[in-house]
């Protein structure tokens, strides 16, 4: 079949999106049928933005690990009065809290807040007019605490970042597998509107030689050397031929809508479609363990099943650790500044931590059955054994599929070969009966059968030809060679 040292090396990108236009006559080639489909699927469009969606819960858990910034402002006024100690008044309030708080990836949480206020009061009390003449306070405490046993360490605090980053690459697999099902598609297509234009070409070179026949016998009966049953026997040759013309046009038809469906399924469709690579003959190098290990390294379907493999693996610890007790350590510091007349010499008291406080402790606490975390981790071990069993389980086949290939390119290639000689020898045999009906040595009959026999062995090589076509592209799909193989490089 074409190789892809023929082709130029072509990118599918994620940002092909635009439809290609299609000309009103087209000759193609495989490649240029595989860069158009690439181009205009839709379904690699739609695989295109599921892996986009999935890359984006990157740095949706990313945010886990965010600083987050509070703040509070408020103002407040309240009058008084009081008649026990006959006083009355209004009291002023102003209030700024501003906060900082963040998760570490190793279990630790930090947080700080600054609060400076104001709260001044003026009234009278027995008569006599007071005013507060320092009005001014505040607060700056700090808080880190660490988990020392649920949740506990980088693997358990980042599992849900580490599952989106393995998962955003799974879907990067599944959109190379999109990739790699729409080539193997295409050329399925393709090779089968060979066929049927090659089919057509032949039915019509059968035709003519069924009327080559006719017009020879028609001659030799009305010279009297022939009966005329020998002549209907050639025109029944004839009309069977034509029938056969009729269906393989139906063929040809449906099989070029079905290959322009898949190259143009919005643009505009081609008012002609021609093929013009032709399947060849080439001996696969290729053993069975090396083509074995080849699948298992590169088969994007086992790199999918791996990973979901090593986030079952990450979940089921998650859930062992939520096993686990929650004990914390935690160390406060709350710094607290005198009453003062501004707020100036507040925050200095503040920021030179002038009047300091710490205290630090430890945090525990246990469900008594935790029947929700034994019920999670019982599911997760669950999860990971379907996977492990899934990933097995694709092995064998993906191994069994590689086998399967080669023994069907070896048996595929030895059938061309032999289709060919049926098909040459057949060819030879027809030439020798037309001399020996020319000199009165054969008969009419054995003619047409030979005829027959001839067209049978060029429809037989053409399938044997189509059907290696598609053996090989099988081949190079199971050992995960096929974008390789057409110089497609997935972006």
């Amino acid at each position: 079949m074409v190789r892809a040292s023929l082709v130029p090396l072509f990118l599918v990108c994620c940002g092909l999106t635009a439809q290609t236009p299609a000309p009103s006559g087209m000759r193609l080639s495989l490649q240029e049928a595989i860069q158009i489909s690439l181009k205009n699927n839709l379904q690699v469009d739609i695989a295109r933005q599921a892996r986009e969606s999935t890359v984006s819960g990157i740095q949706t858990n990313l945010g886990a690990f965010d600083w987050g910034l509070t703040a509070d402002a408020a103002i407040g006024k309240q009058d008084f009065s009081n008649s026990t100690t006959p006083a009355d008044g209004t009291t002023k309030k102003r209030t700024f809290d501003v906060g900082l708080a963040k998760a570490f990836t190793w279990g630790g949480n930090f947080s700080v807040n600054y609060g400076p206020a104001y709260s001044s009061t003026d009234g009278t009390s027995y008569g006599t007019p007071y005013t507060t003449t320092n009005p001014w306070s505040g607060t700056l405490s700090a808080t880190y605490s660490q988990a020392l046993l649920q949740g506990f360490g980088r693997q358990i605090t980042m599992a849900p970042l580490i599952i989106a980053r393995k998962s955003a690459q799974a879907a990067d697999y599944t959109f190379q597998q999109s990739i790699i099902s729409l080539v193997a598609s295409t050329e399925s297509q393709y090779w089968d509107l060979v066929y049927a234009e090659r089919f057509l070409a032949s039915k019509k070179t059968s035709l003519e030689l069924a009327q080559k026949q006719l017009r020879e016998n028609t001659i030799r009966m009305q010279v009297g050397t022939m009966a005329p049953i020998d002549v209907t026997s050639a025109e029944a040759q004839v009309a069977q031929a034509e029938q056969d013309i009729i269906s393989a046009e139906a063929a040809l038809a449906n099989a070029k809508d079905a290959l322009v469906r898949s190259l143009f399924p919005n643009a505009e469709r081609p008012a002609s479609l021609e093929t013009t690579d032709a399947p060849t003959l080439g001996h696969i190098q290729l053993d069975e363990a090396g083509a074995v290990k080849m699948a298992l390294d590169r088969r994007v379907e086992l790199k999918s099943a791996r990973i979901a493999k090593e986030n079952a693996e990450i979940n089921a610890k998650v859930y062992e650790n939520k096993l686990l007790p929650s004990l914390s350590a935690y160390a406060t510091y709350n710094g607290q500044s005198d009453v003062r007349g501004s707020y100036g010499t507040v925050n200095s008291d503040l920021t030179g931590f002038k009047y300091p406080g710490y205290t630090v402790g430890v945090k525990f606490a246990m469900p008594i059955q935790n029947n929700t975390a034994k019920g999670n981790l019982s599911a997760a071990r669950a999860g990971l054994r379907s996977s492990e069993l899934s990933l097995k389980d694709q092995e064998l086949s993906i191994i069994l599929q590689v086998r399967q290939n080669l023994r069907n390119v070896e048996a595929m290639e030895k059938a061309v070969k032999a289709a060919e000689k049926t098909r040459y020898y057949q060819q030879k045999n027809l030439e020798a009966e037309q001399k020996k009906f020319e000199n009165g040595m054969s008969t009419n009959f054995v003619v047409l059968q030979v005829m027959t026999n001839l067209d049978n062995a060029r429809s037989a090589e053409l399938q044997a030809q189509i059907n290696y076509a598609k053996a090989v592209t099988a081949l190079e799909q199971a050992v995960g060679n096929l974008l390789e193989a057409r110089n497609l490089k997935v972006q």
